[in-house]
């Protein structure tokens, strides 16, 4: 800003503001950070008519929508906007901006878009969705419905679309760097990162934490083999449910086919009322299950409620502890694990390790894959052999600033479990081989 401004006139260090004047109208610029998990509280309620992030993606996802959310003025001709600088990311982490501006940086997207083009969007249950237009609508029995009268909706309830663009850049088209020869420096960089800064390529891949347990390779391979399963080929053997209720996170059911795991159903926790949980909760599984596949639910929190109300309704229900210890080794013998979430994550590793013949399937989803990949481990030692001790929850959601609701439920869908009738027949064949027909006779 002082090489901009031609001095540091205005600066307050103490209180990192800038005050100047353009054109005769005074300006206030304020500088901050989101570099712990809690600093976008501090921004709740600071209005301001442009928010500007640079390199955006060093930034958590959720941290950013949230500070987002005040950019606003009570100047009704005051134009608003944010805007994002960054390079392209060198982490997993920081991969959520493809998605976020996917018409220009997803090679897979289906309308993609040109530099500088305008789309619309705006968030439905949680989620991005791309509009045609900028036409403000309303959500009438679950459709979009532009023709209506403003007047029979609360204000709250009319959509209007804003607009969002992206355009692209490369280091040669910054004057000051071409002339300080930077560019000769990015050259020396070793690849993915020479492509990355030098060509600002988004596509060039990102390097994975050295801790982290499933690479990010294998998961985007699981991936590219997921199609859409032909209707009445095999039954559901499972079904992994991470609970939410009346909060931020998401109810998740993740149902699973053998090896394919079906697309994910994910309910916005604010729909799950607290007072009815358990049913509300057990209801969405009655909707989602087939076959009478094993229902395997995280038993924290709301998921005790959901556990005990399909237990009533004799579904076949497994309650999973992830704090529990765990006596299990992997596959190969060389790892014990801390606890049984340390071993369920590990068993998603192998699930997708490229060396298993059995290859899954997953649901091409980009927030399962943030969830798969931000799985981090630790050393213990053991007695015996090493110990993998994988970062708690509450870890993973300073991480992500999120819940990993996602990948929860897809690492409970991968616990093998047999069926209660499958259970049962084989327990009546083992009675009938091991029956005597003739033992009162040897009496």
């Amino acid at each position: 800003m002082g090489e901009i401004l031609g001095s540091n006139d205005g600066y307050n260090s103490q209180k990192s503001v800038w005050k100047t004047t353009v054109a005769n109208i005074p300006r206030l610029i304020e500088f901050g950070g989101l570099a712990d998990a809690t600093d976008h509280q501090k921004w709740q309620g600071r209005a301001h008519d442009a928010k500007m992030y640079d390199e955006v993606t060093e930034q958590r996802e959720f941290q950013v929508r949230f500070t987002m959310g005040w950019t606003r003025s009570s100047d009704p001709k005051q134009r608003c906007r944010v805007l994002m600088t960054m390079n392209p990311p060198t982490t997993v982490a920081g991969r959520w901006v493809i998605p976020f501006f996917g018409p220009w940086l997803d090679e897979a997207h289906p309308n993609p878009a040109k530099p500088g083009e305008l789309r619309w969007f705006t968030t439905i249950k949680g989620k991005d969705v791309e509009c045609d237009d900028d036409r403000p609508f309303v959500i009438f029995q679950g459709v979009p419905l532009y023709d209506f009268d403003p007047t029979e909706f609360p204000v709250e309830k009319i959509i209007r679309p804003k607009s969002r663009t992206f355009i692209p850049s490369r280091t040669k088209d910054n004057y000051f760097y071409v002339r300080s020869g930077y560019i000769d420096t990015l050259q020396g960089l070793p690849e993915p990162l020479r492509s990355q800064m030098l060509d600002g390529n988004f596509n060039a891949g990102a390097e994975d934490d050295d801790w982290q347990v499933i690479p990010s390779s294998w998961v985007q391979a699981a991936m590219d083999r997921w199609q859409p399963r032909p209707e009445g080929k095999g039954e559901m053997d499972s079904m992994g449910v991470d609970v939410a209720c009346g909060g931020k996170d998401n109810f998740v059911i993740a149902p699973r086919y053998g090896t394919w795991f079906d697309d994910l159903v994910s309910i916005p926790g604010h729909e799950i009322p607290q007072e009815t949980a358990g049913r509300v909760g057990a209801a969405k599984v009655h909707m989602a299950r087939r076959d009478r596949a094993p229902v395997h639910i995280d038993l924290i929190g709301w998921g005790l409620t959901v556990h005990n109300v399909l237990h009533e309704d004799e579904v076949q229900v497994i309650g999973v502890n992830a704090s529990r210890g765990s006596t299990e080794t992997s596959a190969d013998g060389m790892f014990g694990f801390f606890n049984f979430r340390s071993e369920m994550v590990w068993r998603m590793r192998e699930a997708l390790d490229p060396d298993n013949k059995v290859q899954i399937a997953l649901p091409p989803r980009p927030i399962l894959k943030a969830d798969l990949c931000a799985y981090r481990w630790t050393p213990v030692k053991g007695p015996k052999k090493t110990i993998v001790k994988v970062g708690s929850k509450d870890d993973m959601k300073d991480d992500l600033g999120r819940s990993p609701d996602e990948g929860d439920a897809v690492i409970m869908a991968n616990i093998d479990t047999v069926k209660t009738e499958v259970r049962e027949a084989l327990a009546k064949a083992h009675a009938r081989r091991s029956h005597d027909p003739y033992a009162d006779l040897h009496q």
